[in-house]
């Protein structure tokens, strides 16, 4: 398509300045008021959320619940609003975060600067530069016909097949680089089956959804499928971790040990993403012979495999081992890291390459989240929280053994599904420790469900960046989430349950 060419506007003649009497001030000032009106009305839920919060701090704080906890606890509250409106940017709350701990809380400027950065921080940092180093390599095509050539031309084995090729990929390297790199294969299959839009509505549905799918249920599988893995591990460390206590080593999650947890999650859900799929949308066509023909012409008018490719290809398989062998010694984002640095010495991406395509301000949102969780534990207001809603859930009996865990599930299901699901955790991660140490269940279990649970946001576009990339397609409608996402949900928490009440018990933490 060529770029659009717009006719050049003609110059104005230079209208001369007219002063105006006290008469015809209204002339002026009535575009004036309407543009501060539309400011208001644009920040409204910024207002709003300044509003809530210096209502909250106008009252003591409630019954077993300090001063500073109660501050921590309006925060968290704030930040919320402002995650789901999304009035100002996402960084500016990162940012009135870090200043709250500061000016509400009189915490030293510095000792919150320390509380920022953590290894999780610096695993989504090193996450986020290696998914610009990768998608630079434009593996798209190739990976489209290395799936049909594993399948077949059958469009159900396709869909099934890019689900399974999309979550190996991100449970080691993050449902974000996985969906930006399969979003272009998607579309080549699309467009190489009808160049109308209208006649591949159903199948680029039931194409792309498998991508976003496939990414969100596989992302819980290891500890660098995802931001809410690390920022779960560094919890469980923070919390129940005593160096001088032999017991609470069971709380140093390594690699292989959350595999063994949540990988069966992941693989239980993979054909229930197809059948759902395909009893929704009921794609238009049922073989993709015609765009498998096209994509082979393609493939062979590239040539062979460069050198650059199989550097890459080498460099990943070096990053999968240290993640696997060496991120319990020094842990997951020094070695994202160092995965990094070494597509940069190499020289397959730059860092001008690099410094453009990471957003910084996720690594900031990220980072104040987790400090203003760390906050809510210190102060006792995660604690309050979790008690209280334990108590809030005793008549129902609801407060321990799986009727917990369904309440935990849903609860971070909703909130998952209005902010990130490593925002999520982060907020929700202190509580849910804390409700399952009140409850007498094992932190550890509790701990995978809000992690896992953070994985289904199939029911809104801003749900997980792997939705959010699909939908930039401009293939899908915001309602077809809605249509398809709820099945999901209800699919995915019955099997997280499922394994929660009967298998992770018997690994025996």
């Amino acid at each position: 398509m060529g770029r659009r060419q717009f006719p050049r506007l003609a110059r104005l003649p230079r209208v001369p300045s007219i002063r105006i009497g006290r008469a015809g001030r209204g002339l002026t000032r009535a575009p004036a008021l309407r543009g501060i009106a539309f400011f208001l009305w644009e920040k409204r839920w910024f207002l709003i959320s300044l509003a809530v919060g210096a209502l909250m701090l106008s009252f003591d704080p409630p019954a077993g619940l300090e001063r500073p906890g109660y501050i921590v606890l309006t925060m968290s509250i704030m930040s919320v609003i402002l995650f789901v409106t999304e009035p100002i940017p996402l960084p500016s709350v990162a940012l009135l975060i870090i200043v709250g701990q500061v000016l509400l809380l009189g915490q030293d400027s510095t000792i919150v600067a320390k509380s920022l950065m953590s290894d999780s921080v610096l695993f989504i940092m090193g996450s986020l530069m290696l998914a610009v180093a990768i998608v630079k390599q434009k593996l798209d095509t190739r990976i489209a016909y290395l799936i049909v050539r594993m399948t077949g031309t059958k469009t159900v084995n396709v869909c099934m097949g890019i689900t399974l090729v999309c979550g190996l990929l991100a449970s080691v390297i993050g449902e974000h680089t996985v969906a930006a790199m399969m979003l272009p294969v998607a579309i080549t299959l699309i467009t190489l089956t009808s160049d109308d839009p209208r006649e591949v509505r159903k199948l680029a549905a039931v194409l792309l959804f498998s991508i976003s799918y496939g990414c969100s249920i596989a992302g819980i599988g290891t500890p660098s499928g995802g931001a809410r893995n690390a920022i779960m591990i560094g919890y469980w460390k923070e919390f129940f971790f005593d160096p001088g206590n032999p017991e609470t080593q069971k709380y140093l999650i390594d690699y292989v040990t959350w595999i063994i947890y949540c990988y069966p999650v992941f693989l239980l859900q993979i054909p229930f993403v197809t059948v759902i799929l395909f009893m929704t949308f009921k794609p238009e066509y049922s073989n993709m012979s015609r765009s498998v023909v096209r994509l082979r012409k393609q493939i062979e008018d590239q040539g062979p495999m460069q050198s650059s490719d199989w550097v890459t290809f080498a460099l990943f398989a070096l990053i999968l081992v240290g993640w696997v062998g060496f991120s319990d010694q020094i842990g997951l984002g020094t070695v994202a890291l160092l995965g990094a640095i070494a597509f940069l010495v190499v020289g397959l991406v730059r860092w001008e390459d690099v410094n453009s395509g990471v957003n910084w301000g996720v690594v900031l949102l990220y980072a104040a989240a987790i400090s203003l969780g760390v906050q809510m534990k210190d102060t006792g207001g995660a604690y309050w929280v979790a008690k209280s809603f334990l108590d809030l859930l005793a008549p129902f009996n609801v407060d321990s053994g799986l009727p917990l865990m369904t309440a935990i599930s849903t609860l971070t299901t909703g909130v998952t599904n209005t902010m990130s699901n490593g925002a999520a955790v982060a907020v929700l991660g202190p509580i849910t420790l804390n409700m399952a140490k009140a409850a007498g269940e094992s932190p550890i279990i509790i701990g995978f469900v809000t992690a896992v649970s953070s994985a289904f946001a199939y029911l809104t576009v801003i749900g997980t960046p792997a939705c959010t990339i699909v939908y930039s397609s401009g293939y899908l409608k915001t309602t077809d989430f809605l249509v398809v996402g709820y099945r999901m949900v209800i699919v995915s928490t019955i099997l997280l349950l499922l394994v929660a009440n009967f298998y992770w018990p018997l690994l025996g933490n």
